[in-house]
């Protein structure tokens, strides 16, 4: 069995792949070193189209080096701009709305406001709302009595 070698060349923010084996070989560029292992599963598919062939991926000569690079980047977390909490006090016209809607306070004890607005789709008529407010569960206060059976 003939393996097929793949050598990836790191050059600026752009990888060069270089697929070669079974007397073909096939060039391609990425923007990064995922998308380059990637591009290089599509050459390695054009060069032995008829099966799973044997690959052995190179970075520098080798093959450790690529999976430690490989891996880095796959495993490590994207930059990420941290989010912006505004300040408390400050009022949202959403929040505003869904207080003015609900009420003053749910049964939970949980302002309204802290609830989030429903579409409309998903909103229960007034009259729902209303009755559902009005309903509290009867507890049962003692056992209930069971008759005996003659």
């Amino acid at each position: 069995m003939e393996t097929i070698t793949a050598t990836y060349a790191h050059e600026n923010d752009d990888w060069t792949i270089t697929v070669s084996g079974r007397g073909g070989a096939r060039t391609a560029k990425a923007p990064g070193i995922i998308a380059a292992r990637d591009r290089a599963d599509q050459l390695v598919d054009e060069l032995a189209p008829d099966g799973r062939p044997t690959v052995v991926h190179l970075l520098n000569g080798s093959a450790l080096e690529f999976t430690s690079s490989y891996m880095t980047a796959r495993l490590t977390l994207p930059d990420i701009e941290p989010l912006e909490v505004p300040p408390s006090g400050s009022s949202k016209p959403a929040v505003a709305a869904a207080s003015a809607s609900a009420g003053a306070s749910s049964s939970a004890g949980v302002p309204a406001a802290a609830k989030p607005q429903l579409p409309p789709s998903k909103q229960l008529p007034k009259e729902v709302e209303d009755r559902k407010a009005e309903e509290t569960p009867a507890v049962p206060t003692s056992k209930p009595t069971v008759s005996p059976r003659a």
